[in-house]
Order: structure tokens, then C-alpha cells, then sequence
């Protein structure tokens, strides 16, 4: 037990927010890459430059990388370490879109399997950020950790002062450190002026009701069926076609034999936890909720790398779909689960 508290004196202070930092950075870059591509496409593919130049976006997306990481070692506050997540999440997108011109020996933009390899890297960003996010809890972080964030919080309002929100946030993260903390952290707020919250802005509002909607729909009982009937059918149609496709000489035609083999493991993969999870219904619900939910993490985190080789950008509507469905699933499994333990 000792040297586990020497390890975590050792280690450096975990944010609090640190997993709203990266979200913002990998949504960031997300929009960024699928922006280009749009504007690439739609405008023919134009190059800045001119007398055998060509500067190409990846210089500037090392520079907002640049820009972002200064931001946030420049200045205090979470506004700033959100406002440097983004630009370098911009950056990073302008960055990995091109790829495909560092991972082939004839630079090629339009390399096949560049898209997959975004995908992967922004899957990867994504898992980092869960992980992170459930370990910078409040519940997880060491009383020190809390009481440093709350500090945090404190001295990034000096300037302009802290609304009413922010000082409950600091309250809240300071309980259970010790009387003697608590105090001083009370003391602390009294020295910081007081500020009134920003107006709500429009965006914030769109994400607000974003939210709510999606909490409605996964709340609806009447949703769970479609999504079980697509879950079942989806995959089995998709083997189907390609074994159709091989019969009849259609895939011929198709140059990345590898991701069509890829795809069609996974779908075949994804068919039969589907198929165990619809035989279970009957029995055993919270298992079968559960296979269902493994068959969607399976294409999501095998079959869509694949799917972008094959489909390129096309596959970004698969991977909304499969989002989508994984919220309506998860959340008919957390409430078979509760229903359960009662």
C-alpha cells in the first residue's frame, strides 16, 4: 500500500477534464478530414502553389499542431486547453488526411487502404479517450489530485472572476479532502471576484438539444426491434451478396481482395453473435443484449477499417449507423442489467 502511494506521488497531476480535452480533439479532427475531402472533391482537387511548388495541407496542419500545443502551454484556464485541443485537433486532420503520400512509394493521395488507416487512428484517439475518461473521475482521482483541480479551477478565474457554477464545481471537488483543505479552498473563492455566466450560445443550444434527443431515442422501447431485425438481417445480407458476387464474377473487378475478405470474415463473424443473440431472446435477454452489443464493437472496431478500404469515405454513414445502434443496444442492456439486480 505504500509503494502504491509513493507511485502516485510520483506520477504527474491527472486532469479532471482531460477526457473533454481529447473529445474535443478528435471531433475536431474528424470534421477536419471529412471538410477536406468535401472541398478536395467539389473543387477538382486544386494545388496551392506554382512554379513546381506544392504546399501541400500536411504543412499546415503541422503548424496548427504547433499553434494548438502553444495555446495550451502558454496560458491557464480551460477555455485555453479547450481552445488548443481544437486547433491541434485541426491540425492533426489536415495532418493525417494526407497519409496515403507517406506510407507509398509514389506519394499517392488516393492510396486505397489511407482511409482505413485515418479510421484506425481516430478509433484508437477514441478508445484513448474512454480510457482516460474512466480513470480522471472524480470518484478516481486521489484527494491531492482533487484538491489540485480544484486549484486549478480557482486561479484560472483570478482574471475575470468565476460564475456561481464554477465555484460548486471547486466546492464539490474539495469534499472529503480534509477540514483544513476545505477551508482554505472557501477562503480562496471569497478573494475571487464573482462573474455572471456567458450567454448561451447557439451552438450550445444545438448540442443541448442533441442531447436530450438522443437520450429520448435510446429511451424508446419501440426502437429496440428495428434495431434487432437490422442487426440480424444487416450481416447475413451482406455475406449473401458477396458470395453472389463471387458466383456470378462480379468481384473480379474488385482491386482490394484483402478488405473484401476482410469485410466478409467480419459480417460472417458479426451474423453469428447476432443470430445467438436472437436465439437467446427468449431465454436469456441481458445475454442477448450483450452479444449484441459484441457484434456491433466487432464491426466497429474490424469490419468499418475494412469497409473504408473497399467503400473509402463512403463508409462514414456505416460508421454513424453502427453509433447509433450502439447506443439504442447498450442502453436496453444497462436497463436488463438493473432490472436484474433488483
Amino acid at each position: 500500500m505504500r509503494a502504491h502511494h509513493r507511485l502516485v506521488r510520483r506520477l504527474p497531476t491527472r486532469a479532471i477534464d482531460a477526457a473533454a480535452y481529447l473529445q474535443a480533439f478528435v471531433l475536431s479532427g474528424v470534421v477536419t478530414v471529412l471538410a477536406v475531402r468535401a472541398y478536395l472533391q467539389a473543387t477538382n482537387y486544386p494545388q496551392l502553389g506554382g512554379g513546381g511548388l506544392h504546399i501541400a495541407h500536411v504543412l499546415w496542419g503541422g503548424l496548427l499542431l504547433v499553434v494548438g500545443l502553444g495555446i495550451a502551454l502558454v496560458f491557464l484556464g480551460g477555455g485555453p486547453r479547450t481552445a488548443g485541443a481544437v486547433v491541434g485537433g485541426v491540425g492533426f486532420g489536415l495532418f493525417i488526411d494526407e497519409v496515403g503520400k507517406f506510407v507509398t512509394a509514389r506519394t499517392d493521395y488516393f492510396y486505397a487502404p489511407a482511409a482505413a488507416i485515418i479510421y484506425v487512428a481516430f478509433a484508437l484517439l477514441v478508445l484513448l479517450t474512454q480510457a482516460v475518461r474512466g480513470r480522471t473521475g472524480r470518484a478516481r482521482l486521489a484527494p491531492a489530485e482533487r484538491t489540485a483541480n480544484a486549484l486549478d479551477l480557482v486561479l484560472s478565474g483570478l482574471p475575470g472572476g468565476l460564475t456561481d457554477r464554477r465555484r460548486i464545481a471547486v466546492l464539490r471537488l474539495v469534499q472529503g479532502t480534509g477540514a483544513a483543505t476545505e477551508a482554505a479552498l472557501v477562503q480562496l473563492l471569497d478573494a475571487v471576484p464573482r462573474r455572471e455566466p456567458p450567454p448561451v450560445r447557439f451552438w450550445q443550444r444545438g448540442a443541448a438539444w442533441a442531447r436530450r434527443f438522443a437520450a429520448w431515442a435510446v429511451g424508446r422501447r419501440w426502437l429496440v426491434w428495428p434495431v434487432v431485425v437490422w442487426l440480424v438481417v444487416e450481416p447475413v445480407v451482406t455475406v449473401v451478396a458477396v458470395v453472389l458476387d463471387g458466383v456470378t464474377g462480379a468481384l473480379d473487378q474488385e482491386r482490394e481482395w484483402g478488405a473484401v475478405l476482410g469485410v466478409s470474415a467480419t459480417a460472417l463473424v458479426t451474423a453469428v453473435l447476432s443470430l445467438r443473440a436472437a436465439w437467446l431472446l427468449r431465454r436469456d435477454r441481458t445475454e442477448a443484449f450483450r452479444l449484441f452489443t459484441l457484434a456491433l464493437l466487432v464491426d466497429l472496431l474490424f469490419g468499418q477499417v475494412f469497409n473504408f478500404t473497399v467503400n473509402q469515405f463512403g463508409a462514414v454513414s456505416a460508421v454513424a449507423l453502427d453509433l447509433a445502434l450502439l447506443g439504442v443496444v447498450t442502453a436496453e442492456h444497462r436497463r436488463l442489467r438493473r432490472a436484474a439486480e433488483r
